[in-house]
């Protein structure tokens, strides 16, 4: 896949959405000149690993269309977007900063909305936002309002989590339903007049994290599956590995509205950004505890194990459906809809 308009030799929106045009974006351009040990990772935050302590650091920008949506808003977005990040590396996020870019003309109230949702989510996430930077630019020079946050966190040593740690028979666990972030925000834009009752499911999802990490040292590797839905966040572990992942779509959680939409647009609820979601990948032994112990947690009471690790095929996702029959499960080449987070 090329990493570039074919046509026209320009940045489309689909190099922004988590997919093959993203990821070979990364590679091929920003890789090539930002290369170092701790980018090289692609966590999602940078470790810098220290004598007694690590520090985890991740930046995200928020530019999602319309800034307020079903269960949530865009500063609420970049709170626990950040927040995620930081989480899912075994961090303990601590501190944030917070730049806005803001079209002339926006209301005030709007901003007041905005930052009031940011502070109720962090005090939520307990974290502070100790820095920031505002600009303002001419009417249509940007849409409404553009945010970026930074995270910094603290990991303990004793916690390991990397994509080589993980092993055949290993169990794929996530902590809900799916897909409901990106409908929601596709339905607040009007666009296809659909009335449902879908909220994204925007959560700060520290707190649970940190739950099951105290009770058991047996997870391998986190991932918040944000743009690109579960096939990108999967499709992205196995990418050169030396083993595969089978998924059971039978024990994926998705609410019935959700596959209503999705069959009636054409749309996989796989391909579908989510925003209070987390993949755990654990030793089969220990999945059951760690099950038991997310779903006394009030982002993770449909939580389910959806998949394992399997020695063939390497580098590849396979999705065993509801008939019984397996296909692969490809990277989607882009979002489904621009501007969802």
């Amino acid at each position: 896949m090329h990493i570039i308009n074919m046509k026209e030799n320009r940045i489309v929106l689909s190099h922004g959405s988590g997919g093959k045009l993203m990821h070979n974006l990364i590679e091929n351009i920003f890789l090539k000149s930002f290369k170092n040990d701790i980018l090289d990772k692609l966590y999602d935050s940078g470790i810098i690993e220290f004598k007694d302590f690590d520090i985890c650091f991740t930046t995200d920008s928020y530019t999602v269309d319309p800034i307020f949506f079903k269960g949530g808003d865009i500063g609420k977005l970049s709170i626990c977007g950040t927040v995620n990040d930081l989480a899912v590396t075994g961090a303990i996020p601590l501190y944030l900063s917070s730049s806005f870019i803001i079209e002339e003309g926006f209301e005030i109230k709007n901003l007041e909305k905005i930052v009031k949702s940011m502070h109720a989510i962090s005090k939520k996430a307990k974290v502070k936002i100790v820095t920031g930077d505002t600009k303002v630019v001419e009417k249509g020079k940007v849409d409404k309002i553009f945010i970026n946050t930074s995270g910094i966190g603290i990991r303990d040593k004793r916690i390991k989590l990397g994509i080589e740690r993980i092993k055949e028979g290993d169990v794929v666990i996530i902590n809900g339903g799916i897909a409901e972030h990106g409908l929601a925000v596709l339905i607040s834009r009007d666009t296809f007049k659909i009335d449902a009752d879908i909220k994204s499911d925007c959560a700060p999802l520290s707190g649970l994290i940190l739950e099951i990490l105290k009770e058991t040292d047996k997870i391998k590797f986190m991932r918040d599956p944000t743009r690109g839905g579960i096939s990108a966040t999967l499709n992205e572990i196995v990418k050169n590995r030396d083993f595969g992942i089978i998924i059971y779509e039978e024990k994926i959680p998705v609410k019935k509205e959700v596959l209503s939409i999705c069959e009636i647009l054409g749309f996989d609820s796989l391909n579908i950004a989510n925003e209070g979601k987390v993949i755990v990948i654990c030793d089969r032994k220990e999945a059951d505890i760690v099950l038991k112990k997310m779903r006394k947690n009030i982002y993770g009471k449909k939580a389910e194990i959806i998949g394992e690790i399997v020695k063939k095929p390497e580098g590849k996702v396979l999705i065993e459906t509801v008939t019984g029959s397996l296909r692969v499960l490809d990277m989607p080449v882009g979002e489904q809809f621009p501007r969802i987070c």
